[in-house]
């Protein structure tokens, strides 16, 4: 006979734990599924590990830089591998550690480890306990895509996570991936002091962004000593010696490149395969990822998907706003929706990109009468006065409607800067509420009233 819970949650990411905080506080019984880590992708394997890997190579690229500031360091700057995945191990297991005591201890809420899978539309096995619910919130996440390409079963290679247990450093990493992960990965190590190659299949890095943008992150790391081949259409592998050789067949340079490690970052999947979804009639579209309408109800009454596998945003902060939708309309009586966010991301390189809402060439193609400002980074006293004036910011701006479209910010503290533009868009307010308004000196955000004052139509 099945357990009886209100609700279940499969998957302990950014959505499930808040949304069992809020379901048992309204006095819903729960019981929340967790087949391994809790804390989902970003604690564990995300941004959490990454983002402190990327400040320990920050700190050597820096302290390798310290002359130029007029910082005198003896010797030569060395990294030790083993102390930087200790230092981001013990990061990760105290937000781990923290979300999964915060679930067990939770009134009105029973946690259980194993592997969750559909019987029917109503009921879900876990190891040999079987639960029932009225209602299913799946927050199940993704993981790397590995795709089946020449000779990958003959080499050892590494993806996002076993990346991350490294203790050593590689003498040659080939990064297969030229997009957000690949590229926050290769800096990282190449400022460890591993040589570099990022291999990509495309014509240019980070292709989802304008093609000004692709330059300039091709450029600031080159000027790192990072090698980039573009227009890598038939990649390979074999081992060579204790060496693995990557053919990448471009048009120009070497055809393989030959390294010692091999990270292949290369896109991510829903992990919607083994969930017997098709037993509960849970729609998937043709990539696997669970349908979902505007408030995340899937195909089935009762059972909803939050986070990575549904497709609608694959972020930590869509993930969480994925549970504030689903919260308010279950809870709040206030009709939230999918559609009412705007695009927003950033890439942890160094110096970060930032974006938000459309680029320009989406902006081009819709055919909007549009306005655009520009300003170089070294325009910027702050980056300057940092000794780190790389990249630009730009905005664009619906010339009818006054209203910002979209803005991306390659350059130092971009990440943070970018609200300043994010929350004028939500507040559905005419650019020149930032325009005049007075920013602090010197910060980053003082240029973007200054770009706004210049703005000059799109041709």
């Amino acid at each position: 006979m099945a357990i009886h819970f209100d609700d279940i949650i499969i998957g302990a990411g950014q959505a499930g734990p808040s949304l069992a905080g809020r379901l048992t506080r309204s006095g819903r019984k729960v019981a929340l599924i967790e087949r391994k880590l809790f804390g989902g992708t970003c604690v564990n394997t995300g941004c959490t590990p990454t983002k402190t890997m990327v400040s320990s190579a920050y700190a050597a690229h820096m302290a390798r830089r310290g002359a130029d500031y007029g910082v005198q360091i003896g010797g030569a700057v060395s990294v030790d591998m083993k102390a930087v995945k200790a230092r981001k191990d013990a990061v990760v297991a105290k937000s781990r550690n923290g979300v999964e005591g915060w679930l067990r201890n939770m009134p009105n809420c029973r946690v259980y480890t194993g592997h969750a899978s559909f019987d029917s539309a109503k009921e879900v096995r876990v190891e040999s306990d079987l639960l029932s619910a009225e209602r299913f919130f799946l927050n199940v996440g993704g993981r790397a895509v590995i795709p089946d390409l020449p000779g990958i079963g003959e080499i050892k290679y590494l993806d996002n996570v076993s990346m991350m247990d490294l203790d050593v450093l590689p003498r040659h990493l080939v990064v297969v991936g030229g997009s957000y992960v690949g590229i926050e990965f290769g800096q990282m190590f190449r400022r460890f002091g591993s040589e570099v190659t990022i291999v990509e299949k495309s014509s240019r890095l980070v292709s989802r962004e304008d093609e000004d943008v692709s330059t300039a992150v091709k450029e600031i790391l080159e000027k790192e000593g990072i090698h980039v081949r573009l227009h890598a259409e038939c990649i390979h592998f074999h081992p060579e010696g204790t060496d693995i050789a990557v053919g990448v067949d471009c048009g120009v340079g070497a055809p393989e490149v030959l390294g010692s490690h091999v990270l292949l970052a290369m896109g991510r999947r829903p992990n919607t395969d083994n969930l017997g979804l098709e037993k509960a009639g849970v729609k998937l579209d043709e990539k696997g990822f669970v349908t979902v309408d505007d408030q995340l109800r899937t195909s089935v009454p009762g059972i909803w998907a939050m986070g990575d596998c549904n497709g609608k945003g694959a972020f930590t902060h869509t993930s969480y706003n994925d549970f504030e939708i689903v919260a308010a309309n279950l809870l709040d009586n206030d009709p939230r929706r999918v559609s009412d966010r705007f695009l927003a991301h950033a890439m942890y390189m160094d110096p970060p990109l930032a974006r938000v809402g459309m680029t320009e060439q989406e902006v081009r193609a819709s055919g909007k009468p549009a306005l655009m400002g520009m300003r170089p980074m070294k325009m910027v006293s702050r980056a300057v006065e940092k000794g780190e004036s790389e990249g630009f910011m730009k905005i664009l701006v619906d010339a009818e409607s006054k209203q910002i479209l979209g803005a991306s910010i390659l350059g130092v503290g971009g990440d943070e800067a970018i609200h300043c533009i994010l929350d004028v868009m939500y507040a559905r307010a005419p650019y020149t509420t930032i325009q005049r308004a007075v920013h602090i000196h010197p910060t980053v955000s003082e240029l973007i009233p200054t770009m706004l004052g210049d703005l000059k139509p799109l041709t």
